[in-house]
């Protein structure tokens, strides 16, 4: 089953059985995926974003920085999405200006709600870890009916965010539908955000697994890489909102 994530848009098709011929091929191939690769080049990611991230958190980087690092992820992990060949220096640059980003961002929050950021990031993990022990035990498995049901609900949901934005810039209330309020409302939408976003990662992991069993080659890591660490800094920005909400009640 194909994965949501965008990230794999540009990934070999996996869509046909290889023949006995291309798999005698993909065994012969000295430079294939494995899960090992797809583990090392994810923590490498992971590890340039919190070390940028400490570094713009301990240098209190001014605004300006941080509305740079900010647009530059984005253009970076859209250029990532869209490039056929991925480029392990442009994934490189995308996790260290995603790291500044979200260091400046987490001091913010922590200078407001004291010890939050721990919070968050111990919910990130514990997510994360929970859904891919569901995946491995065979718990949740990427169904076509999961996908539909899963890709639905995020998208719908990413939808009806954009619309509360756009309410809220032509209303000028702050609140739109009060999805990002704070208030009760927006802390279940902040719930149900995570859960439809936590499940996307089934969708992740199982590409990833196809991926290794058709014999990629093993520079696809760093796609597969990306695409978690796309995934899991959304994640965290996403429980970090929610906490906030909690304990302003």
């Amino acid at each position: 089953m194909e994965s949501s994530n965008p990230v794999f848009g540009n990934a070999p098709t996996l869509k046909r059985t290889p023949s006995a011929a291309q798999v005698e091929e993909i065994y012969r191939t000295p430079q294939r995926l494995t899960m090992d690769d797809i583990v090392v080049k994810t923590s490498l990611l992971l590890g340039i974003v919190v070390v940028t991230g400490t570094a713009a958190w301990v240098g209190d980087i001014g605004p300006g920085l941080v509305v740079g690092a900010a647009i530059a992820g984005l253009v970076l992990a859209l250029v990532n999405i869209f490039k056929r060949q991925v480029s392990p220096p442009l994934v490189l640059a995308y996790a260290a200006c995603e790291g500044v980003f979200l260091g400046a961002i987490s001091h913010a929050y922590n200078d407001v709600y004291s010890g939050i950021v721990v919070q968050a990031a111990v919910g990130t993990s514990v997510i994360f870890g929970t859904v891919l022990v569901l995946f491995s035990s065979g718990k949740l498995r990427a169904t076509p009916r999961f996908m539909k049901m899963v890709t639905g609900a995020f998208v719908g949901l990413f939808a009806l965010l954009l619309v509360n934005l756009l309410v809220d810039a032509f209303d000028g209330s702050g609140n739109g539908f009060g999805l990002r309020s704070g208030g009760g409302l927006a802390i279940l939408f902040s719930i149900a955000f995570i859960i439809a976003g936590s499940l996307t990662f089934v969708l992740d992991f199982d590409q990833a697994q196809r991926m290794v069993n058709a014999g990629v080659d093993e520079r696809e890591s760093w796609r597969v890489a990306f695409g978690l660490v796309v995934g899991l800094v959304w994640l965290y920005l996403e429980v970090l909102r929610l906490i906030s909400y909690l304990r302003n009640d």
